[in-house]
Order: C-alpha cells, then sequence, then structure tokens
C-alpha cells in the first residue's frame, strides 16, 4: 500500500484541511500521492458499532404480535427460532451469514464492532471479516440465571479482561423482571463493577443504577431501535448522559433492530426528541459512535480519532451541510466516497484506485470487485455481488436486503 494524502478537507474533530496516511497510520500530509477534495467532502473516524450479531443480521425483522411486548430477551429468542426468517436464514452457512454482516458494516461506514457472541463461536471468522471485528474481550452474556452461559462465568472472564486491558461485555437489565433488574446489583456483589464494563441495552437500569454505572466509569451500548420495537422502550438516556455514563451506540442484529448504524444514529435521534421534547446534539451523536466507543473498547490509543499516530480508519462523505456533525446525521450509504481500514481503502468511488498504488493505472486490484451504488462505479473490497447471488440460490428467493445498497444485475 502506498503514502497518501487527502488535501482540502474538513478533518472532523481534527481541525485542518489535509491529512496524511503511512503504512497503517495518520501522520503529516505531504507524503505519496495526492488526492484533492477540493473541500467538498468530510474526513470522519470509521464508525465504531459496539453491538451487533454477525451471524443475525437478516430480514425480516421477528418481534413480538401487534399490541404486546416482550418482558425479557428469552420469549424472543423462542420466536425468532420458530419463524420463517430463521429457517431461510438457517440455509445459509455461518461462514455466508458472517461475510454479509461485514458487508453491512462496510456499507454504513463501520470500521470497528463488536460481535455479540464468544470467540469459541467467531474467532476463526472474524479475521476473515473487511473490517475489523474485535476478538480481545471478556464476555457474559447476561448476567441471569437463564442466561446462555458463555466463556468462563463472570468472575472469570472480567479477570481476564482486566489481565490483558479488554473490554468486559455483557448484556445486563435487557427485560424487566426482577433479575434483570438487578443487574448492576450483581456485578457489584461479584466486584466486577469497573470501567472495563460495557454494558448492552440497560433498558431497567434504575436512577439508582445510572449512579453506579456512571462512577465506576462503565460504558453503555445504547440500542434504542431494538429496545423500542421489542420492549417499546428504552434506557433512561438522557439521566445516563447527564450522569456523564460513557454511552456509545449499537444497532443488536437486523432482526429486530436497525439496517446499520447510520440508520441507527438518525433513530435515536429521533426517538431522543420523542421522549424527552428537546434535540440530541448530532456532536454528542457522532462522540457516541467514535471517540466514546473507542473508550469503551479499550482503544481510544488506537482509533476513534483523527489524530496523528492513530490507526487511519477514514470515512470520507459527500458535504451536503455546513456543520459537520448534522451533516453525519444526514449521511446514507450512497453518500459515503471512500472507507479506509488502517489505511487500507475498502470501499471507494474508482477516483481513489491511486491510493493502492499510483502507477498502477487506476485498476482495481486482485481481492476487489466493483460494483454500483447510487449511480457511481465503486470498488469494494472481497465480493458482495457474488454472495448476493449466493444467498438468492441458497434460499430460492430473489432476496432484497436493505443494508445492502449496491445495484445487481438483475437490477434490484
Amino acid at each position: 500500500m502506498s503514502d497518501y494524502t487527502l488535501k482540502n478537507v474538513m478533518l472532523v474533530g481534527a481541525g485542518g484541511k489535509a491529512l496524511g496516511v503511512s503504512g497503517d497510520k495518520i501522520t503529516t500530509p505531504g507524503k505519496g500521492c495526492t488526492i484533492d477534495l477540493k473541500e467538498s467532502s468530510y474526513v470522519y473516524p470509521g464508525l465504531i458499532n459496539t453491538h451487533d450479531h454477525l451471524q443475525g443480521n437478516y430480514r425480516p425483522p421477528v418481534g413480538p404480535k401487534p399490541g404486546v411486548f416482550y418482558l425479557t430477551w428469552l420469549p424472543w429468542d423462542k420466536d425468532l427460532k420458530a419463524s420463517d426468517t430463521y429457517k431461510e436464514r438457517s440455509k445459509l452457512s455461518k461462514e455466508d451469514l458472517y461475510e454479509l454482516s461485514g458487508f453491512k458494516c462496510l456499507f454504513s461506514g463501520v470500521t470497528t464492532v463488536n460481535d455479540h457472541f464468544p470467540q469459541k463461536f467467531n474467532a476463526n471468522l472474524l479475521p476473515k471479516l473487511p473490517i475489523r471485528a474485535i476478538l480481545e474481550y471478556g464476555l457474559a452474556h447476561e448476567a441471569s440465571s437463564y442466561d446462555l452461559k458463555w466463556g468462563d462465568g463472570i468472575v472469570i472472564e472480567h479477570e481476564k479482561a482486566v489481565k490483558n486491558n479488554w473490554p468486559f461485555i455483557t448484556h445486563l437489565s435487557e427485560g424487566f423482571d426482577a433479575e434483570s433488574m438487578n443487574g448492576v446489583n450483581h456485578l457489584e456483589s461479584l466486584k466486577v463493577l469497573d470501567n472495563h464494563c460495557l454494558l448492552i441495552h440497560c433498558i431497567g437500569f434504575s436512577d439508582e443504577d445510572i449512579k453506579k454505572v456512571a462512577k465506576a466509569g462503565a460504558s453503555v451500548s445504547w440500542c434504542g431501535f431494538s429496545n423500542k420495537f421489542m420492549f417499546n422502550v428504552t434506557c433512561k438516556i438522557r439521566k445516563m448522559i447527564k450522569a456523564e455514563v460513557n454511552v456509545t451506540i449499537g444497532t443488536d442484529s437486523s432482526a429486530t433492530g436497525s439496517a446499520n448504524l447510520l440508520d441507527e444514529m438518525r433513530y435515536d435521534r429521533k426517538l431522543y426528541q420523542e421522549m424527552y421534547g428537546e434535540d440530541l446534539s448530532p456532536e454528542i451523536i457522532f462522540r457516541m459512535v467514535t471517540i466514546n466507543a473507542a473508550k469503551a473498547f479499550r482503544m481510544q490509543d488506537r482509533i476513534g480519532t483523527l489524530e496523528e499516530g492513530k490507526l487511519a480508519d477514514l470515512m470520507v462523505t459527500k458535504a451536503q451541510t455546513d456543520d459537520p456533525y448534522e451533516n453525519l446525521l444526514s449521511t446514507k450509504m450512497e453518500d459515503i466516497e471512500l472507507l479506509t481500514l488502517a489505511g487500507k481503502p475498502i470501499l471507494g468511488e474508482l477516483r481513489f484506485l491511486d491510493l493502492f498504488n499510483e502507477k498502477a493505472g487506476g485498476t482495481i486490484p486482485a481481492g476487489y470487485s466493483q460494483i454500483n451504488i447510487g449511480g457511481r462505479a465503486m470498488f469494494v473490497c472481497g465480493d458482495p455481488a457474488g454472495l448476493y447471488k449466493k444467498i438468492r440460490q441458497k434460499t430460492g428467493l430473489k432476496k432484497v436486503l436493505d443494508f445492502l445498497p449496491f445495484e445487481t444485475e438483475d437490477g434490484i
């Protein structure tokens, strides 16, 4: 990979109008190939999704019957496994589903994601994805008697996380039965509530729970769309923000959640407005999917901002508004012009092909394919069109998945 510079561009959260990349890191501008973006684009840090189900991203969603909502996640799991969505999804291999989820992330500007499942399940699959899916975490499914008993138990998994400076990730208070409502107290009793904790959902938190989590320095993954879809309520998000909890955003799986992180950000802002009658600053949302999320993963020294020396995870988008944070909230998949992972372009308009090697004459390199998004020819790492074709062959359906934005040969 050649060194390169992007100039005449707004660097969001960093200031300046030029950014250099050398190897896998952000550096001072001036080395290698230079592309002039003519002040028509913003550069953001690659987005970070703190909770996704990389085997579960399939459509249509599965939820409660109209007018009824779940008390905990368990009845949803039973409904899922009895659904046509699950039967159809089961025709695909685990490898197919993980590859599909990798593209779901990529096309929405996500460069780093955490998978819902334990390393025993995903360790041989995550390194093959076109984006970064972290493998460095301690994990418990949930702090309850009916969790899925993942890992080596809460205490041992937490000890592992502390020893290795990893996050300890667990669902917590995803529901309103007695055990769900006692989640924070249970972690306290085990002496594991601290700043390694990344707590998913947290819809059953009391005000006292929020104070304890804030004091401990723990992080929360807010999955607003999925919460409302399944439970008709989400976490006490305004109180969490005011208590200075490190709030991040997750999509959950597309079997219950939004199509992707871009849609989730817009939905969560609207949800906040509906809940409180006031706006949630788009700059706060930007932080939730960048520096806050990097902190939750204990990776803030490597990702989350456009600082020199950090990994060059970059999302370049059209500048559609003067406010870069409002611009992010209006960004759709077809507005992404370039996405890089540790300096490597993984999605881009053809004008960025020189970033691979300016002597290569603008040809698409091996391991990439060409697709069309929003009428633009683009290169992408891997072969998502081939995967789409395989999904249709295996299911026997002309399947349309809303998190894949490219146009296919049959016009769908």
